[in-house]
C-alpha cells in the first residue's frame, strides 16, 4: 500500500520551491489535486495515484537532484520568471532540470547564488533556524570607523525597529582620496536587502555589493556570469554547517 505524504513536502521534493513557499502556493489556491483546488495545508496525497497540477503543469518527481553554484552578475533578478520581463538568473543557467534559486540576491548585487531542484535542500539552507553564514564584500561612500564596525557586529536597527543579529565585520581597505571604504560583513540571517540597510544604519551608502561565500562555498575561482555543479562534499558541508 502506497504511503501518503503531505502535499507541500511532495511539491518541495519535486523542486517547485521550498516547503514553506509551497505552503503559500497551496493557500493561494494555485495547486490542484485530481482536478480540485486544494488550500488545506494538512492535505496528504499518494504520489503514484494522485495527479498534482501547479499553474497548469503536472507536478512530478525529478530523477536526479542537481545543485548549481552561480557567480551572479549585476543586472539579473533572482527569480524564475520576472513580471517586468527583466533578465533572470535562469537565463544564465541552462539545464534541462527545473531549478529554483536558494534565497535571493537583489538585481544590483553580484556573487554566490545556489540553484537546485531539491526543495528540501532549499528549506534546509534558507530556514531562519539553520543560520547558514553568508559573506559579503561591500564598498561604501565615506570612511568606515572602528566604531561603525562595532555597531555592525553588535546589531543595528533596520526596518524601523528590527535589531540585526550579531554579525562579523572588518575593514578591508580605506581610500581617503576617493572617500570610500571596502568592508567585509558576515551574517547568518537574510532579511530583504539587509546588508544595504545595515550600512545605511551607520550612515554609509553602498555603491558595490558582492556575496563572496555561502557557508564555506566560495565563487573566488568562478568567473562572473558562469556556474558549476556543486560536489557531494560541498553539499554535505553546507548542510553540516547550517
Amino acid at each position: 500500500m502506497e504511503e501518503e505524504v503531505r502535499l507541500q513536502k511532495y511539491m518541495a521534493d519535486c523542486g517547485i520551491a521550498s516547503r514553506r513557499k509551497c505552503e503559500e502556493l497551496i493557500s493561494k489556491g494555485e495547486v490542484l489535486v485530481n482536478g480540485r483546488i486544494v488550500k488545506e495545508l494538512g492535505t496528504k496525497i499518494k504520489p503514484k495515484k494522485d495527479k498534482i497540477f501547479f499553474r497548469g503543469k503536472e507536478v512530478t518527481l525529478k530523477g536526479k537532484k542537481i545543485y548549481i553554484l552561480l557567480n551572479k552578475p549585476i543586472g539579473y533578478v533572482t527569480t524564475a520568471k520576472d513580471q517586468f520581463s527583466r533578465a533572470t538568473v535562469l537565463d544564465l543557467v541552462k539545464v534541462k532540470e527545473r531549478v529554483v534559486p536558494v534565497g535571493r540576491l537583489d538585481m544590483y548585487t553580484s556573487g554566490a547564488l545556489i540553484l537546485t531542484n531539491d526543495g528540501e535542500f532549499v528549506n534546509e539552507i534558507t530556514h531562519p533556524s539553520k543560520k547558514v553564514e553568508k559573506t559579503y564584500t561591500v564598498t561604501v561612500i565615506g570612511i568606515v570607523t572602528k566604531d561603525d564596525i562595532e555597531k555592525l557586529e553588535t546589531g543595528v536597527l533596520i526596518d524601523g525597529n528590527y535589531k540585526t543579529k550579531p554579525a562579523k565585520a572588518k575593514i578591508l581597505k580605506i581610500d581617503l582620496e576617493k572617500n570610500n571604504s571596502r568592508i567585509e560583513i558576515k551574517i547568518s540571517e537574510g532579511k530583504n536587502r539587509q546588508i544595504r540597510k545595515m550600512c545605511a544604519a551607520i550612515n554609509k551608502k553602498v555603491i558595490a555589493l558582492h556575496r563572496s561565500k555561502i557557508g564555506n562555498i566560495s565563487v573566488k575561482d568562478l568567473k562572473i556570469g558562469t556556474w558549476r555543479y556543486l560536489g557531494e562534499d560541498e553539499i554535505n558541508l553546507l548542510l553540516k554547517n547550517r
